[in-house]
């Protein structure tokens, strides 16, 4: 009997269904992606419960006839290839012709379509793959495509599913990404409960971030002009060939300026001639643009738009069209980092940074919550060309080193663009929303270094037994001690709690870090992180017995929200009352901030509303409410926080650091932060070689 056997269709459109049918985004952006090839100029989103229970795409493309109808549903039927030789140069969106088979293949699929030609249309409907039904009907010119009950069939797979708000967050995502790509045509994404998206067709790029994000988000950023210029190749990769010569390549966009810093990549959109993708080279070459102006751990928000003729672009290397390899990756990368370089020097000096900062930490003191123009998922995508002008106003370019050469000038060669691996770029972590990073000439600080701690209990007794009194040689020790001293070991260590409750204060260094002193030895405490430590605990324990106090505003803060941040304000609405806000909806994707909790100020209240809108990740949308008590205690902590900067007396001091010694964890802010750090008597001797 053989052992190899061809898998029935069912089976076959079930695996291939896996592959491109990850959740209902992936639903959406397979009928999106059809409607704009069909030359749609108005699409429209119907989604409820988050896409399992129905999503309905109408679109007034052009339409399919009867038979057109039926065969989109064959496995690998489509109008947009001819040939193999089109494999090298894609101009639609689409082209594997897998998802209309696919998706009804999990689901119970209505098909109305109708071409402008014909007169009338055709109703087809499909259940689990198998075609129930063929109807003509009386239809209006365009694509209507519903899909009920996802998954339905495939009921192990529907339970991968996260919550109602988290697949909306993906929709909504989506939708952003594609009217971003296309602002001269129409989106509008509905619930049965709010409008999310309404977008009407603009004619600027300009105008679709503000129809999207709002006035402030479009007052971040700063227009990258349209750069342009012709291919070369690298040095480690082969020469252009005579008819090759011609093909160019353009950069433009927005990018957020030095000071705008997000706690994520939620902020960055890459858009590869028009399409979605999400491409590791494109995020180095942004993060490189950036290096020496953000701290490695702080990231911009870039809304980045790339154009080339499609043949220098392979989009058939994922089964979802989300991954792209281009032919001169390393020009592109070079060319993309300098055109977003050479707008940031222009909008402001690049600023010398301390050593510590240079080497990515870039740790906040002063607790400022980054607050970036975009609040959407850090998905990738891709665009039409808008009319931009070059950045020299008459087509040349103005990037050194990237024009096109010459007769008089030498020919410069493309430096290989070094990529590291993902670790080092820190591609698809997360970091804690743990504040911004001044541009400033402050002296060298300590270098902030994340720790994980257990219980209070539990924590005394693991230090004393990890952290020895005499510390010569020893590499396990945090690096940030080492900035203390001069000597070859390392000096510093986190205290036990109890070492910290007789503590005398000296004074201050740089009206930001309290010197104190008691027979252990000398101490230094980062007065930001040791006063959001203790904000932190009082506003969990407060919140536990419903008392968070807050504070009406004078006059009521409007705060646009984007259709993400929409989404996860109505999800936690009712926590952040009891948290001390008080938000009210004021029209469709606007709210109105009443009252904030105690302690923050008034200039603080949309920066903190908006951290803690962004600080949940997409896929932590459906985190615990004892996760989410801790995310809005944190954040709010840190904006009523002391900053750096601020001179006390010996009075406020002293309240500090009783108030921080009885904390339950007094050695670090609820970032993770160190709060406190030692100098020992015996440390301090072995420093002057007397022992």
């Amino acid at each position: 009997m053989s052992r190899i056997r061809i898998l029935p269709e069912a089976v076959a459109n079930r695996i291939a269904a896996g592959e491109v049918v990850e959740r209902p985004a992936s639903v959406v952006k397979e009928l999106l992606e059809n409607a704009l090839d069909a030359g749609a100029n108005s699409i429209r989103v119907e989604v409820e419960s988050g896409g399992k229970r129905m999503i309905r795409v109408i679109d007034d493309g052009h339409g399919m006839t009867h038979d057109d109808a039926l065969l989109a549903f064959e496995r690998h039927a489509t109008s947009k290839l001819k040939s193999a030789d089109d494999l090298m140069s894609i101009a639609t969106l689409g082209f594997r012709g897998e998802a209309m088979p696919t998706i009804a293949a999990v689901s119970q699929l209505l098909l109305e379509t109708r071409d402008a030609a014909e007169p009338e249309g055709v109703r087809v409907q499909f259940a689990a793959g198998k075609l129930v039904s063929v109807k003509s009907a009386g239809l209006p010119p365009g694509t209507t495509v519903s899909v009920a009950d996802l998954f339905y069939s495939v009921p192990a797979r529907r339970k991968f599913l996260k919550s109602e708000t988290t697949e909306l967050g993906h929709i909504a995502s989506l939708v952003t990404h594609y009217a971003l790509a296309n602002p001269g045509k129409q989106f509008v994404l509905t619930t049965p409960t709010q409008q999310i998206i309404d977008c009407p067709p603009v004619d600027r790029l300009a105008d679709r971030i503000y129809q999207l994000f709002g006035k402030q988000s479009l007052d971040e950023l700063v227009e990258i002009p349209t750069a342009t210029a012709a291919f070369r190749a690298a040095i480690t990769e082969p020469e252009l060939e005579p008819n090759e010569e011609s093909a160019r390549i353009s950069v433009y966009g927005f990018t957020s300026r030095p000071e705008v810093q997000r706690p994520n990549r939620n902020g960055i959109y890459v858009f590869v001639n028009r399409r979605l993708v999400r491409d590791r080279l494109i995020l180095h070459a942004i993060h490189e643009a950036y290096r020496n102006i953000l701290p490695g751990n702080v990231f911009p928000a870039t809304l980045l738009f790339l154009e080339m003729p499609y043949d220098e672009v392979d989009v058939n290397v994922h089964p979802a069209k989300i991954e792209v390899r281009f032919r001169r990756s390393q020009f592109v990368h070079d060319f993309t980092r300098d055109s977003i370089r050479q707008v940031l020097m222009n909008a402001r000096a690049v600023p010398s940074f301390a050593a510590a900062a240079g080497a990515g930490t870039g740790a906040n003191a002063a607790g400022n919550s980054p607050n970036g123009g975009f609040g959407m998922n850090p998905v990738t995508a891709a665009t039409q060309v808008s009319p931009y002008p070059n950045s020299n106003g008459d087509g040349s370019q103005s990037l050194a080193g990237t024009a096109q050469n010459s007769a008089a000038a030498p020919a410069v060669s493309i430096p290989h663009a070094n990529i590291p691996p993902l670790e080092d770029v820190g591609i698809g972590s997360g970091v804690g929303s743990d504040g911004g990073f001044e541009l400033t000439g402050a002296p060298l600080r300590p270098v902030a270094q994340r720790f994980s701690f257990e219980s209070a209990s539990s924590l005394g007794a693991a230090l004393d037994a990890a952290a020895p009194t005499s510390l010569p040689n020893d590499a396990a020790q945090p690096n940030w001690a080492a900035n203390f001293s001069t000597a070859t070991d390392a000096p510093g260590r986190l205290p036990h709690p109890d070492e910290i409750s007789d503590l005398k204060p000296l004074g201050q260094v740089s009206a930001s870090f309290i010197v104190a002193v008691n027979a252990e030895g000398l101490w230094i405490v980062d007065q930001h992180v040791a006063h959001e430590r203790v904000l932190f605990e009082q506003h969990l324990e407060a919140r536990r017995a419903g008392k968070v106090e807050s504070q009406r505003m004078l006059m009521p803060i409007i705060l646009e929200l984007s259709p993400r941040q929409l989404v996860i304000y109505e999800k936690i609405a009712d926590e952040l009352t009891a948290n001390g806000f008080e938000v009210e909806p004021m029209g469709p994707r606007s709210v109105a901030i009443q009252a904030i909790p105690a302690g923050v100020t008034g200039n603080d209240a949309e920066k903190l509303l908006t951290e803690i809108l962004d600080g949940i990740e997409r896929e932590n949308a459906a985190i615990s409410i004892e996760t989410l008590q801790a995310k809005i205690a944190a954040s709010t902590a840190c904006h009523a926080a002391i900053k750096v900067n601020m001179p006390l007396d010996q009075t406020k001091m002293e309240w500090l650091l009783a108030a921080l010694a009885k904390t339950d964890c007094p050695m670090s802010c609820p970032h993770g932060r160190p709060v406190v750090l030692r100098y020992s008597v015996k440390e301090i001797e072995r420093a002057f070689h007397r022992i």
